[in-house]
């Protein structure tokens, strides 16, 4: 569908919308870039929701956390501005689209998640920080982000059938 008024019309007529829909290799590129982002970003968490949920106790908590911050942010870094684009290319298509809003509703959910992980039971981190194991708190919340993100990546899979 293209046009209609309001802010997705303007968006869905803007030159990046147009050149994501009509550049042969500019959205396979774009969507590449996701992907690695995604890799990157959701492989972080999830080196680090493994290591809160028992594996590689010899490794502390708080430097597997501290190191794969910045790889989880440089996969952000990527996600957010490519899924841009590739939401400017077809915009009415994706937020009607279910799937795209459940995708965007568990992408919500992860970050509440993490959000309440650090502002909770994270600050007790110095008690399982190394060769104990987390409390159940942290455990159960990690087996969610776990869940959520793999969620998230079949929704972003689902996408291109639906």
């Amino acid at each position: 569908m293209e046009g209609g008024a309001g802010f997705l019309g303007w968006l869905e007529m803007t030159s990046l919308s147009q050149a994501m829909r009509f550049n042969l290799w500019l959205y396979p590129i774009v969507e590449i870039v996701h992907i690695v982002g995604f890799v990157t970003l959701v492989g972080a968490v999830a080196m680090f929701d493994l290591r809160v949920l028992g594996f590689a106790k010899v490794l502390p908590v708080q430097a597997l956390g501290r190191h794969l911050l910045r790889w989880s942010l440089a996969g952000l870094v990527l996600v957010v501005p490519a899924g841009l684009m590739m939401f400017s290319a077809h915009p009415h298509e994706f937020l009607d689209n279910r799937v795209f809003q459940i995708k965007l509703i568990l992408i919500a959910a992860a970050g509440l998640n993490a959000l309440l992980f650090h502002a909770g039971v994270y600050r007790s981190v110095a008690g399982w920080n190394s060769d104990a194991s987390a409390p159940a708190l942290a455990q159960a919340q990690a087996l969610a982000s776990l869940a959520i993100w793999i969620a998230v990546i079949s929704c972003g899979r689902l996408l291109a059938y639906t």
